[in-house]
């Protein structure tokens, strides 16, 4: 089966500094990709250039072989991308964030109210897995570093997107919430989906094989 995502010879500068040295990148469905390294190994910086949100000096990248330049709008519709910020919004509840960050949910023809009410008891299922249900009309300023980590996460199982690509998952989560992203990789790439991420350590998802990215630290 062909890749996803592929990368040859992906070359990042920063000023003087070579952070990225000549990487290849394959992705393929059912498969999980994972860079590896360091702070100031260019983890954060790579996984960025691979979906167009980063500049890079040299290299080539391909969405399902065609050149990625010509095709990112089918990257994008087909990409799920949860970055090392939680990014939501402090003065937003759980419910509104994530009604905004997943219109899908909203979508149909029972009418507004109908749509609403529906995409509530999702989101409160999926939040009531990760544990904080309770706090879904609190606003998120009032709630805690790993609590609004959650928040996101929970887009893993309310969108839905053939790549996810993931910038250090795991930060401020205990072991609960940990054992629940494993759980979801593992869900999604069974699926015939695709998981990259970033992490400081090496993570094992038996017995689905992990592609690791190791970048050293060329500073």
């Amino acid at each position: 089966m062909s890749a996803l995502l592929t990368a040859t010879g992906m070359t990042i500068w920063r000023g003087d500094n070579l952070l990225v040295d000549a990487v290849d990148v394959c992705v393929p469905p059912g498969s999980i990709v994972q860079i590896q390294g360091t702070n100031g190994s260019g983890k954060t910086t790579l996984l960025k250039a691979l979906i167009g949100l980063a500049e890079y000096d040299e290299g080539e990248i391909y969405w399902r072989g065609q050149p990625v330049r010509k095709v990112r709008d089918e990257l994008y519709a087909s990409l799920l991308y949860l970055g090392h910020r939680a990014g939501i919004s402090a003065g937003l509840t759980p419910l509104e964030n994530l009604l905004a960050l997943c219109p899908e949910l909203s979508a149909g023809n029972q009418g507004l109210d109908g749509a609403r009410d529906g995409a509530r008891y999702r989101i409160t299922q999926v939040l009531d897995e990760l544990g904080i249900a309770d706090r879904i009309d609190l606003p998120c300023a009032a709630l805690s570093a790993g609590q609004q980590r959650r928040i996101s996460l929970a887009r893993l199982r309310l969108q839905s997107a053939l790549l996810w690509v993931l910038d250090e998952p795991l930060t401020s989560l205990d072991a609960n919430g940990y054992a629940w992203v494993k759980a979801q990789i593992s869900r999604h790439v069974s699926a015939g989906g695709a998981v990259m991420f970033t992490t400081h350590q090496p993570l094992s998802f038996d017995p689905i094989p992990v592609q690791t990215i190791l970048l050293s630290d060329n500073g």
